[in-house]
């Protein structure tokens, strides 16, 4: 298994990236397209994948959507593009991350060590959480409605686990921003809303008057649960 996966067209800036990262330690393999990383996907496991934005026949936003359709491996977002609505978007459609090029390699280093860190050295304490017809499997990271597997990022399986082992609580906003991003995040703080509203579309029955995920006006949010 490699740990990375670089979806870049720059044949330039890739090779940069590659010679930095695999310096540090890190296996790699190079998608020149993001129709070749999301084959690559289909076909291997990684840690992370680092999405150009600007690509050739399907945009990074495409390719981001797509993989997550086969899997929840955090995604860090690169790109040119400084406007905030792309950066909404590309939390929007399932990325964990954004960065602005040019960026400081050592500052990406840290984005894609913390990323990793976070999603795969989470200490469960029991290997199954279940609310009513939800159920989350601690040690395969998988999450089911009704019996039916429900695909998420991995910010928002972060997001659902820290609810569910701390139901019918208020939780504040801060708190649970520096739980998942971590207090060393450069992600901006709006990154918690738009994740938020993704996992209540993927759980509440009706998002608009969600009977879960509730918010506790001034403070943050509160899971009730409907055992």
């Amino acid at each position: 298994m490699k740990d990375l996966l670089l979806i870049e067209d720059n044949l330039e800036l890739a090779a940069i990236l590659s010679e930095f990262l695999r310096k540090d330690g890190y296996s790699l393999f190079h998608a020149m397209t993001g129709e070749e990383g999301v084959a690559y996907l289909k076909e291997h496991m990684v840690k992370l994948v680092l999405l150009d934005l600007m690509l050739p026949n399907i945009d990074g936003f495409g390719v981001c959507e797509e993989i997550r359709k086969i899997s929840n491996v955090p995604i860090i977002i690169t790109s040119a593009k400084v406007d905030k609505s792309d950066k909404i978007t590309s939390l929007s459609l399932g990325a964990d991350d954004y960065v602005e090029k040019p960026f400081d390699l050592d500052v990406l280093l840290a984005k894609i060590k913390a990323g990793i860190r976070r999603s795969y050295s989470m200490k469960e304490e029991a290997k199954i959480l279940v609310d009513g017809n939800l159920t989350v499997n601690l040690s395969t990271r998988m999450v089911y409605l009704e019996g039916k597997e429900v695909v998420m990022t991995s910010k928002e399986y972060e997001l659902l686990v820290l609810f569910l082992k701390s139901p019918n609580k208020s939780l504040r906003k801060e708190w649970m921003f520096d739980e998942v991003w971590g207090v060393d995040s450069f992600s901006e703080f709006s990154t918690l809303t738009v994740h938020i509203n993704k996992l209540r579309e993927k759980i509440e029955e009706n998002p608009k008057k969600p009977k879960r995920i509730k918010t506790v006006w001034g403070v943050g949010y509160k899971y009730e649960t409907n055992q």
